[in-house]
């Protein structure tokens, strides 16, 4: 192309930018032939997340949301690899190894797919496949054999100087399939692997990220809006979004459950609501920061419901909305806290009163002196205060509803030996708070009062 063509890792932001007559220019410079290998120059089109990093690398991990062009990018790699004469000349690769959950996943998505590598080859460079040895074969020579990850053992022998792995973190015999993929990786000068995924807490993944010698690009599904359905983007942000299914499975955000955790991730889905019922009780629970300032902890503010489903001790709890706030002072939070008492008609606001005694108090009647209002002391540490909330979440008894990703992160952070996370868990501790209200101290004597429509 002429000497006007741009960057190509910014090329098409810069056309879409362009105004029409540049645009014009720019296609009527080009000749037959380049007007022909347009669709094709991958680096001109890609996306940065889709394109692979400088430098010295053994693996790039790609961790994308579901649509957010991973395929495409594991397929345009293996081109430039073993085609190694494009802009970003890569190398020329002759022995590929591809890699999937199962021999069919590995020919349907990463073959046959539509971002597969057929897809994306041109007339001239298109490889052929060879149904009965489960490889590709360029007119270049070079080979591409396919593998399943349920067998480990068919990557012992092979050896291959590039490899594209996908969807590793769903891989049921990760960690056996991915070491001899690396015994095989001994080809060349630099062998290297890509690898495209949606993040899992799994242990080989997570060992992979660790490593110095692996390099990651993240994208969320958002990202590539325009090549996905509307309505899905639509429906799945409806369901998902703010959630902790919808980070992994969206964002491409790799969720951590540590070790002994209270909550897990598996754990919350299975209790997601998408609907309430009437409620006969609703609180608002408040931990406020040490210090009111613009530097202090968040302030956990949690409004949890309860239903009664028939006698006393027949009943689901219903987390409803999580207020928190970081609050530059005891009354921006105090605000927020009566706010959200009067938005669900809540009938008891409780704070815990460790860290400001009376001044709690105080602050809450300067905002509303007539707020239903109970002190609690902690006399017994965020664990041993936590589990039993935890022990009704692995009855089913406790159901999230709405947009509660952030509590989310901090209950899955809560382990037998504390919270793992930085700095304090303030929402949990006003999650415990509020169920400790509505159903772990009542008495048995509690009466049911008139229940409310939200």
């Amino acid at each position: 192309m002429n000497s006007k063509q741009p960057d190509l890792r910014s090329g098409a932001v810069w056309l879409a930018c362009a105004p029409q007559a540049v645009r014009d220019e720019f296609l009527n410079s080009l000749d037959e032939g380049e007007l022909l290998a347009l669709p094709y120059l991958f680096d001109f089109w890609a996306f940065d997340h889709q394109l692979p990093p400088d430098g010295d690398w053994k693996a790039w991990v790609i961790l994308g949301g579901r649509g957010a062009g991973k395929t495409r990018a594991g397929s345009e790699w293996v081109r430039m690899m073993v085609e190694g004469d494009g802009p970003l000349d890569v190398g020329n690769a002759r022995r590929v190894a591809l890699v999937g959950e199962t021999i069919e996943q590995v020919r349907e998505v990463m073959v046959f797919g539509d971002s597969g590598i057929l897809a994306c080859s041109p007339p001239d460079r298109m490889p052929r496949y060879e149904a009965g040895r489960k490889r590709l074969v360029w007119p270049n020579g070079a080979v591409a054999q396919l593998f399943s990850a349920h067998d480990p053992e068919g990557l012992r022998g092979p050896q291959f100087d590039a490899a594209w792995v996908d969807e590793l973190a769903k891989w049921k015999k990760g960690a056996d399939a991915w070491d001899m993929l690396q015994f095989g990786l001994r080809l060349g000068d630099n062998p290297q692997v890509c690898v495209t995924t949606t993040p899992r807490n799994v242990g080989v993944l997570k060992e992979l990220l660790a490593r110095a010698s692996t390099v990651v690009t993240h994208a969320a599904t958002e990202v590539n809006k325009a090549f996905l359905a509307e309505s899905f983007l639509r429906e799945v942000q409806q369901k998902y979004a703010g959630t902790r299914l919808g980070r992994q499975e969206l964002e491409g955000v790799l969720l951590d459950d540590v070790e002994g955790a209270l909550w897990t991730t598996a754990m919350l889905e299975r209790q997601r609501k998408q609907n309430t019922p009437e409620l006969d009780r609703i609180v608002v629970a408040v931990d406020p920061p040490v210090t009111g300032h613009a530097g202090s902890d968040e302030c956990g503010i949690l409004v949890v419901g309860v239903k009664m489903t028939g006698d006393i001790g027949d009943w689901q709890v219903y987390v409803l909305e999580d207020a928190t706030i970081r609050a530059a002072s005891p009354t921006a939070w105090a605000h927020v806290a009566v706010a959200a008492m009067d938005s669900w008609n809540a009938d008891r606001l409780v704070a815990e009163v460790n860290q400001g005694g009376d001044l709690v108090a105080e602050v809450i009647r300067q905002v509303d002196p007539n707020v239903p209002y109970k002190a609690v002391h902690a006399a017994r540490g965020k664990v041993v205060r936590a589990e039993p909330v935890a022990a009704l979440y692995e009855q089913g008894r406790v159901f999230h509803v709405g947009d509660l990703g952030a509590l989310e992160d901090q209950m899955c952070q809560m382990s037998l030996q504390g919270f793992q996370g930085k700095g304090s868990p303030d929402r949990v501790d006003a999650l415990v708070w509020a169920i400790h209200e509505l159903v772990i101290e009542p008495s048995q004597n509690w009466r049911r009062p008139q229940v409310r429509g939200l």
